[in-house]
């Protein structure tokens, strides 16, 4: 599978709020970063903190609006709609992918942190 598939097939994955499927997505050593927040390294550590805010959830699906690949690196430009308890946030979101062996070796998310928080209050 190309990386452009591979990133595709995981922001699908998201809608079924699973972490532990979210995590066979990254290399043993993969890292998120998001950006508001410090990286995250290692599955067990990713599976752990993906797990976090999964918990509140209601569900979450991801559009790709476009998608670049060129070699090892991806950027998807998302919105991301998500339910957490009875409220909707609608973030958008720029991922940038380092794949390495059809594995996410690093994952930065940009987004507004306020859009986010505003949504919820």
């Amino acid at each position: 599978m190309d990386n452009e598939q591979v990133v595709r097939e995981f922001v699908a994955a998201w809608s079924r709020l699973d972490a532990d499927k979210l995590v066979e997505f990254f290399a043993d050593d993969g890292v998120y970063h998001n950006m508001p927040m410090a990286p995250v390294r290692g599955r067990e550590n990713l599976r752990k903190f993906i797990a976090r805010f999964l918990a509140s959830w209601t569900s979450t699906q991801w559009d790709v609006l476009n998608l670049l690949c060129q070699g090892d690196i991806v950027i998807a430009e998302r919105l991301d709609r998500t339910r957490v308890g009875a409220k909707e946030v609608n973030l958008p979101c720029c991922g940038v992918f380092e794949m390495r062996n059809g594995k996410i070796a690093a994952w930065r998310d940009y987004f507004d942190m306020a859009t986010y928080t505003k949504a919820l209050a």
